[in-house]
């Protein structure tokens, strides 16, 4: 089992790779896989963002997980934790 602190390295990884596809601008991508990715990215950090840090990591793994598989139309999903 992975440490809370690997978990969110690997996040915090995914949202780097993300981010810097997002920003690249160099290929077109459909409307509506963009507004999935941005919503699976919003939930993650309104989860996180919650004022009394009750937040559930498997929930953001989740869901910055299906933004990044979205975007990069992997294969398979990215495994976050085992």
């Amino acid at each position: 089992m992975q440490t809370k602190e690997m978990r969110l390295r690997r996040i915090q990884h995914l949202a780097h790779e993300i981010m810097d596809e997002m920003n690249k601008g160099n290929e077109s991508r459909q409307f509506e896989t963009l507004h999935q990715t941005i919503d699976n990215l919003s939930r993650a950090i309104g989860d996180l963002a919650d004022p009394f840090g009750h937040y559930s990591l498997d929930y953001i793994e989740k869901k910055v997980g299906n933004a990044h598989f979205l975007l990069f139309e992997n294969e398979q999903k990215v495994k976050l934790y085992s």
